[in-house]
């Protein structure tokens, strides 16, 4: 199965990373599937395809127009990328999921809209099954579940000459089977998926089992006598296990954008995914990490006794990756007080930036120790701008992508983590370093740096001796593990 978006989450290869839909981390968690930046296509990647053609003149002085050749070129990159094995396997996949967002109507989907519409001309019937997601929603006044939102999306899509071969209705409560028929009826449907509120994510691939969907896309794509039946023992078990939950782990969150829990969403799923593994019940305590400083204290002094009650009451402290030094001195505060309470801890990415220069200023007595990125003037520059990015230009000057990081020190809490290999590939994405002239000084203090890269310029996993709970690491938080295989630190 081969997923491809149309519309940040950070794919795998150095060469080919990018931050695309967040969805695609969703792809890459249920299916336990590596993408590239070729899964995301956007209007600017295609507007700059066909820009790059016309330049090269392939199109020999043609006027280069919206069809066809802007919708060639959304054909041509589907066709080039659905070939492309993603789980592993040799060979192409067997089918390709294609997920356009957005709604109809939207301007910016209008070229991708046409360029589906021929594409399924073209393939023919057998070869294309489109599955149409639509909201049903309920007027709270009367109670009544309201069917014209999908009728009418249904009319536009079929105007624009895609007829749907599912329609798969989102809903809060099972729809009425009158309603159903009157789905059916105008919409001309003869496949209606209900996909109601459940506990859990997990229980949806179990409701669409329920309702034989994965029988009527195999019967619209003709692999009737080709698929198996769903193997799914493993999957319900996990199911049963996460709504049965009840052993509370408490994981305060201290970050910036604590108000849109999106922001972090790779990190709540890998949290999510670990404690059900663990059978712990996860509860996330959002920290905004300037609540936690004193000049939130003079001025809103409710805010600041509350933060700090959710801090106190953690199981364990996760500061995640971010930019910009709003929140900052929070964030060290947080470090300090789970290093001096011994309070597991997981620094990600500017996490782990910020644990240093908490343990430089606390520890090592080196008051002004900082990063540049929050004061360039710094005697103590404890996190420096890593030398081959570049200073003048921000968009994608970062270190990203998969990087290989080489143990140092076996007998530390992120090699165990990790089953005791070697090495470990993970996704980075950032500007900043660890300074490497103040490694030794920091391991002669007690702060051993236990992970680094293949040149040994960089250190990317750190260890504090007397407190083994706390660990770090300068890969970012969407990661590329699955179901199946989960990150190792959460």
């Amino acid at each position: 199965m081969m997923p491809i978006h149309l519309e940040i989450h950070g794919t795998i290869p150095m060469p080919l990373f990018l931050k695309v839909d967040l969805d695609l981390g969703n792809y890459e968690r249920f299916l336990d599937i590596k993408l590239t930046r070729d899964n995301n296509i956007t209007t600017g990647k295609i507007y700059q395809f066909v820009i790059d053609k016309e330049r090269r003149g392939d199109y020999l002085g043609k006027t280069v127009q919206v069809v066809p050749h802007i919708t060639d070129a959304i054909q041509e990159w589907i066709q080039r990328v659905a070939v492309v094995p993603v789980d592993g396997n040799e060979g192409p996949a067997d089918v390709c999921v294609i997920e356009l967002g957005g709604t109809i109507g939207d301007i910016e989907s209008m070229p991708f809209i046409e360029a589906l519409g021929q594409f399924s001309y073209r393939v023919g019937p057998g070869n294309f099954c489109l599955i149409h997601v639509s909201l049903v929603p309920v007027l709270n006044v009367v109670g009544e579940q309201k069917t014209k939102p999908t009728q009418h999306s249904v009319q536009g899509l079929r105007a624009l000459g895609l007829t749907p071969n599912i329609l798969a209705c989102r809903s809060e409560l099972p729809l009425d089977d009158n309603v159903k028929k009157k789905l059916a009826q105008f919409c001309h449907a003869s496949n209606i998926l209900i996909l109601y509120d459940v506990p859990n994510i997990w229980h949806v691939p179990l409701l669409l089992r329920d309702q034989k969907g994965h029988e009527a896309i195999l019967k619209a794509l003709k692999l009737q006598g080709v698929a198996k039946e769903p193997m799914l023992d493993e999957w319900i078990a996990w199911t049963k296990i996460s709504d049965t939950l009840s052993n509370p782990v408490r994981i305060a969150l201290v970050g910036k954008y604590t108000g849109f829990s999106d922001s972090y969403l790779s990190v709540l799923k890998a949290l999510l995914h670990a404690s059900v593994a663990c059978h712990r019940k996860l509860i996330v305590d959002w920290v905004p990490a300037s609540d936690l400083e004193e000049t939130t204290a003079e001025k809103a002094p409710e805010v600041h006794e509350k933060a700090w009650n959710l801090l106190k009451c953690a199981d364990g402290i996760l500061v995640p990756g971010g930019f910009g030094d709003r929140g900052v001195e929070g964030k060290i505060i947080a470090a300090k007080y789970a290093r001096e309470n011994n309070i597991p801890f997981l620094g990600i990415c500017l996490g782990m930036q910020i644990a240093v220069i908490e343990f430089s200023r606390s520890v090592m007595n080196l008051r002004d120790a900082n990063s540049t990125e929050f004061d360039p003037n710094t005697k103590n520059p404890c996190v420096i701008f890593m030398p081959e990015v570049s200073t003048i230009q921000v968009g994608v000057t970062m270190r990203l992508g998969s990087r290989r990081t080489f143990f140092q020190v076996k007998d530390c809490k992120s090699a165990k983590l990790y089953g005791n290999v070697n090495f470990v590939d993970e996704r980075h994405r950032h500007r900043y370093e660890v300074n490497p002239d103040m490694v030794m000084q920091l391991e002669r203090s007690g702060l051993a740096f236990v992970g680094k890269d293949k040149s040994g310029d960089e250190w990317r996993y750190w260890s504090f001796l007397p407190i083994l709970s706390m660990s770090a690491s300068s890969s970012i938080q969407n990661s590329s593990q699955g179901l199946e295989n989960l990150l190792h630190f959460f």
